[in-house]
């Protein structure tokens, strides 16, 4: 393996970006046993996108995969993986360099939070490098029933609703809208715990999300917008993130 494949390593694990079709392949068999599609998870996206590999060192195990599809502006979103679900007429107005972040997954037997920190760590430089003013995607939660996810669904709705300037419209037959009852404070707690830890980490860092999830029967998701605008991380995370991203 090339030293320049290596995005980074820290303790137990490296990130790199894929080399070629095996490692695609690769990325494609961990999403399949990840989401759980009964066929291989690939699509036509994937041969627009990079793919990045997290790794442990010492076996080379792959415990975690996603893709990222650099745009340069707003105007390229009819390219993107989300527009097939959401209405993004007003996002297109964005003039800033966009990356979608998609199909991201840590293998169901590897519970490990420094696995989400190289993870997050390696798309910061690539970020960072790339001049991305705006990071987005689809957040996906498991399974196409809303009824266990209400109280998360209502905290999306009264927290961190996307400003109504680049707020996604429905576009697809079949959509949840989100709760219009706030969760009560007992069940914040509850409700931040059903979120997958992607989209926790999006919220931590100052995202937000469409008013309503899209069911996707064949992922077996039920997907949420979300969206991150860069400039908007706040400065003590920024400064965290850009440490694991340099190694440090």
């Amino acid at each position: 393996m090339a030293e320049s494949e290596i995005l980074l390593s820290r303790g137990r694990y490296r990130a790199r970006l894929a080399a070629g079709a095996a490692d695609v392949a690769a990325a494609q068999a961990l999403r399949t046993l990840c989401f759980r599609t009964g066929s291989s998870d690939n699509d036509t996206y994937d041969s627009l996108c990079s793919h990045v590999l997290v790794e442990e060192n010492a076996s080379g195990a792959l415990v975690c995969c996603f893709r990222l599809l650099v745009l340069e502006s707003g105007a390229g979103l009819v390219r993107s993986y989300s527009a097939q679900f959401y209405e993004l007429a007003a996002l297109q107005a964005f003039a800033g360099r966009m990356a979608e972040l998609g199909r991201f997954c840590i293998h169901p037997d590897w519970q490990d939070a420094d696995i989400l920190r190289v993870a997050w760590g390696a798309m910061t430089g690539l970020v960072d490098g790339q001049g991305v003013e705006m990071l987005f995607g689809c957040s996906s939660f498991a399974g196409t029933s809303a009824a266990p996810y209400t109280e998360a669904l209502a905290l999306l709705r009264h927290r961190y609703l996307a400003p109504a300037q680049w707020r996604p419209g429905i576009k697809a037959p079949e959509v949840v809208h989100f709760g219009a009852q706030p969760p009560r404070e007992a069940e914040v707690k509850k409700a931040l715990q059903r979120m997958p830890p992607l989209l926790r980490t999006y919220l931590m860092m100052g995202g937000w999300v469409s008013d309503h999830a899209v069911v996707d029967r064949q992922m077996n998701t039920l997907h949420v917008f979300t969206g991150l605008e860069t400039g908007a991380i706040p400065d003590a995370r920024k400064r965290l993130l850009r440490a694991v991203a340099s190694g440090d």
